[in-house]
């Protein structure tokens, strides 16, 4: 196994895939120090100020002249990201025919949708029904063992009173996305009575529902909230034993591509991988959506080329620009999102997080964009208003409509969405290490796999979670978690 990659042919650097010692020869070139796995080397000379160059673009100025054979890192290496920028639409359109269909065994509901699971649901209109929650889905869950069901789950939030306007409206909209979610058989709404978020309020969001699939509890207007609580479930517990799995085409499918914890090996391995799958779902007439807009910074235009029409084109630059103004509101630099643990891991700069995020996307067109809490609606590839962090991330995916989600990590991470989150490793080491949080091994893409076969192999597993016959180690060890997008008062 080669102990580095060169990425494009117009790079002045190598990555290394293993450790690489001082005076080991690298494509030509002596190593003039230790190169640790998932960091940089340089090929040649690089002057001041001048660009760094991985996967083919720019991904920072050096901020001095770094010999060949150096390690290119924070230390010598600067972004050049810095504000909003003006665009022009220059389509480079791949389009991928539907010549697939896949099946999966998954819930139809009545309204058409499909689960791929069949849970009952309990979502807290305001954070002060938490602990009631809580106690409720302790009992439930010892109350109807047994019964033909997924499982009965709820979500705690901070959110819902106290909160004005956009953040008000982002809660809501998170909230209601969850009720409407196809993976829920049925649905218990907890309010307290009093919040802003009251039952009245949030139906307005809600809009249409099914009474037999979603009931309301106000725990100020009982007595007893528990013996309340248990009544609702037993009716929801019932209808949601009427539903069976049969099977169903993938195009009834929609995936979250999500990334969280990077190294210097996502961009090579697992994010091109989910890449992979974006395309093979296009291919059967199914939905992907990419978010973590901040990680597109750097990478943006790729997707903006990809733009199926000038319409969406422009959604996209508003979705950037936008997102940079919110930085710079707050008097944040757009450039500074690698964590400590990307940078440990080998990730530099935005721009070098951003080209090796997008990889998610895949190659196909772009053809949605989504803000924060609307419904995935068109096939194939959609862009999601949302930041990189984690829990808000997968939790905005999974009110878009996101079944399950497909999310690579190098540092390892054990959080968990409300639907199986499948956390695939870059690189063998943490699958090796953390068996408790991996559900797939992308480092050997590296070692002894080839892309095209791996991502078939991979695709099986997906459909044998979407059908049930696997379960993500989110599932089995009960990391679920949701968190809801903010940026306002709290009164």
């Amino acid at each position: 196994m080669e102990k580095y990659i060169k990425l494009n042919p117009n790079d002045n650097v190598v990555v290394a895939i293993a450790d690489i010692a001082e005076g080991e020869v690298i494509c030509g070139v002596k190593a003039a120090e230790p190169i640790a796995r998932g960091h940089k080397m340089t090929l040649v000379e690089v002057p001041e100020g001048e660009n760094i160059i991985k996967y083919g673009y720019p991904i920072g100025h050096t901020t001095e002249t770094v010999a060949p054979g150096k390690w290119i890192h924070s230390h010598n290496l600067k972004t050049n990201l810095s504000s909003t920028l003006e665009y022009t639409y220059n389509p480079k359109l791949k389009d991928i025919p539907v010549t697939r269909n896949d099946k999966f065994m998954g819930y139809v509901r009545k309204n058409g949708e499909v689960g791929i699971r069949n849970e009952i649901w309990i979502v807290n209109t305001v954070g002060c029904v938490n602990g009631v929650s809580n106690a409720i889905v302790n009992m439930a869950n010892k109350k109807f063992a047994g019964r033909n069901i997924d499982g009965i789950h709820n979500f705690v939030h901070p959110y819902g009173c106290s909160q004005l306007g956009e953040d008000q409206e982002n809660t809501q909209k998170l909230l209601a996305g969850m009720v409407r979610h196809p993976n829920a058989a049925g649905v218990l709404v907890l309010s307290l009575g009093c919040e802003n978020n009251n039952v009245d309020e949030f139906k307005k969001v809600l809009g249409d529902y099914d009474p037999e699939r979603v009931k309301f509890l106000i725990v100020q207007e009982h007595e007893d909230e528990l013996s309340a609580a248990m009544d609702i479930l037993e009716e929801l517990v019932t209808y949601a034993e009427g539903f069976k799995q049969e099977e169903v085409p993938v195009s009834k499918l929609v995936i979250g591509l999500k990334c969280g914890g990077s190294d210097g090996l996502s961009g090579i391995t697992a994010n091109p991988l989910i890449g992979r799958i974006s395309d093979i779902m296009v291919a059967n007439g199914g939905k992907t959506v990419l978010s973590e807009v901040p990680e597109m910074f750097g990478a943006e235009t790729i997707l903006m080329d990809r733009c199926q029409t000038k319409d969406l084109f422009d959604q996209t630059v508003s979705l950037v620009n936008n997102f940079k103004e919110y930085f710079l509101s707050h008097g944040q630099p757009v450039g500074e999102n690698p964590s400590p643990g990307n940078k440990k891991g080998g990730i530099t700069t935005l721009e070098d997080k951003s080209l090796g995020c997008t990889q998610k996307g895949g190659t196909s067109n772009v053809q949605g964009v989504l803000l924060y809490g609307d419904k995935v609606q068109n096939t194939g590839l959609n862009l999601l208003q949302g930041p990189g962090n984690d829990i808000v991330a997968i939790s905005g995916m999974m009110a878009s409509g996101c079944h399950l989600i497909l999310f690579s990590t190098g540092r390892g991470t054990p959080v968990g969405s409300p639907v199986p989150t499948v956390k695939i490793a870059t690189n063998s080491d943490l699958a090796g290490r953390k068996p408790n949080w991996i559900d797939w091994n992308a480092g050997r893409l590296v070692e002894d796999k080839e892309m095209d076969s791996y991502a078939e192999e991979f695709f099986e597993y997906i459909l044998d979670v979407a059908s049930h016959r696997k379960e993500t180690k989110n599932e089995i060890n009960g990391y679920r978690e949701i968190a809801i997008f903010k940026n306002g008062v709290t009164l």
